[in-house]
């Protein structure tokens, strides 16, 4: 299972890890996207689409973490679901992408960065934003080259800003809130059978489950959740119903405080830091330059808790014989994976940086590009293929403990699939000359390769036989006899 692991995180603390991951800087940078997308206030379907597919998907989650409550999440739903048939291919694939969207991730947090740190510094030219985000992602990657014992504090700190920002500019909204702003929607705003609608709906899908990217994050520390079975599903419920209720609050109110257009304008405040522009217009400069800096110190402590997390990912493979040795390997006096931490710091400096230099236009930003290129990486080999692992598990496994069993199952994967399949079909139309589609392809094509050179050195499927280990139905019939 988890050994050495002790089980001390309860539902509280599980919601609040999963919503501290959800609500970073997020919300602050992709409202005038979504009004872009859908070209109006009716923006606000988009959240509630994401959330609708966050929701699906989570209830895939919750199965599989309550069933498989092991540290490692994703990595150990497809190593137990998929060994049957193609060995450790599904697992050393996931680490596999996880080394380009994780990082593609954090890339969005250094894109927010600098596009916030503009409201300060207005006469930033683009050759010293560039700077600056790559000189973050260097100071990010020297803070983590330490022996880092434990992150609750800094968890707690990031939470507790976060927290702030959103509640006082969600606060100045409602201060100067005006429902004919808010909710007078274009003519045709929705028509259902035009289909730039459903070019824009895929767009504000895909950036809408961008925003609630993080509900699964405790089921990554299943091995330390109290009582998983109970926990882990309710702590995705909670955590979705909650960030839910928070965005929609923030939407509802920017696009009562100002009027949508502004936000149209890739030159405007409204369009960059858009909290930072409401602050100002209703409580005064003063104001909005201190949540400016507390956006600021959001986007760095999620970016830095991020990178943390995300290096251990391929180390921890590595050390369970999933993939390559070399990320297995430790700073000999620091005590962390070297190699995961170096390669994901200046994955997500590229990114930042190609996010900014190949082509953007006003109509597709570097945010908007960079959410793209990271959703199509995850869906083949995460979202996709997790909804198969849970019928998979019910048939290969039927006597496996599931404390929790998805409700109305199917429907929440079909619902789950639909929806990232929207996401990537529209990735290329949503990302013109970028092509996600093609370039996520020619990863996972890339990561069959390295797996085949990997497995014919460790000598295990197909150049061995499979091996095939029920952990989890092992160690329940030990528990039971």
């Amino acid at each position: 299972m988890s050994p050495g692991l002790t089980r001390r995180i309860g539902l509280f603390q599980a919601t609040a890890i999963n919503m501290s991951q959800m609500c970073g800087i997020g919300p602050f940078v992709t409202i005038p996207l979504m009004v872009a997308a859908f070209g109006g206030p009716q923006a606000i379907i988009g959240f509630i689409g994401g959330a609708v597919l966050a929701l699906a998907d989570g209830l895939v989650w919750a199965e599989l973490g309550a069933a498989l409550p092991g540290a490692g999440g994703s990595y150990v739903y497809l190593r137990e679901s998929f060994q049957y048939r193609t060995g450790k291919l599904m697992p050393f694939l996931f680490v596999w992408t996880a080394m380009l969207f994780i990082p593609l991730i954090m890339s969005t947090g250094v894109v927010g960065f600098v596009q916030y740190l503009g409201y300060l510094w207005p006469d930033m030219t683009k050759g010293q934003g560039d700077l600056v985000g790559v000189a973050f992602c260097a100071l990010v990657v020297l803070l983590l080259w330490r022996r880092v014992e434990n992150i609750a504090k800094l968890t707690t700190v990031m939470w507790g800003v976060m927290i702030t920002s959103v509640v006082v500019v969600i606060l100045a909204c409602f201060t100067h809130f005006s429902p004919a702003r808010a909710f007078s929607w274009p003519a045709h705003a929705v028509e259902l059978t035009h289909g730039q609608f459903w070019i824009g709906f895929a767009a504000g899908l895909t950036i809408g489950i961008y925003d609630y990217l993080g509900y699964n994050t405790a089921a990554y520390l299943g091995g330390e959740i109290k009582q998983p079975g109970r926990v882990l599903p309710r702590a995705i419920v909670l955590s979705i119903v909650g960030i839910m209720g928070i965005y929609l609050l923030l939407q509802i109110g920017v696009l009562g405080a100002m009027d949508w257009r502004e936000m149209l304008d890739p030159d405007s405040i409204a369009s960059k830091s858009v909290a930072s522009a409401v602050l100002e217009r209703t409580w005064g400069e003063g104001a909005a330059d201190v949540v400016t800096v507390l956006i600021l110190i959001t986007a760095f402590a999620s970016v830095l808790a991020g990178l943390l997390g995300g290096s251990r990912v391929p180390y921890d493979a590595a050390r369970d014989g999933v993939f390559f040795r070399s990320f297995g390997k430790l700073h000999p006096k620091h005590r962390f994976p070297v190699l995961g931490l170096v390669s994901m710091g200046i994955v997500t400096a590229a990114g930042f940086l190609l996010s900014r230099h190949i082509g953007t236009t006003a109509a597709h930003p570097p945010l908007s590009i960079l959410i793209n290129l990271l959703t199509t990486v995850m869906v083949i080999v995460q979202a996709l293929a997790q909804i198969v692992a849970v019928s998979v598990l019910r048939r290969r496994q039927p006597n496996l403990a599931r404390p929790y069993r998805m409700w109305l199952y199917p429907a929440p994967s079909v619902v789950a699939a639909v929806g990232w399949l929207v996401i990537y079909g529209y990735a290329d139309r949503n990302a013109p000359g970028f092509h996600p589609i093609e370039w996520s392809l020619a990863w996972v094509a890339a990561g069959c390769a390295a797996f085949v050179l990997w497995a014919r050195k460790e000598g295990t499927w197909p150049f061995g036989p499979r091996e095939i280990r029920e952990e989890f139905l092992t160690d329940q019939e030990r528990v039971a006899a």
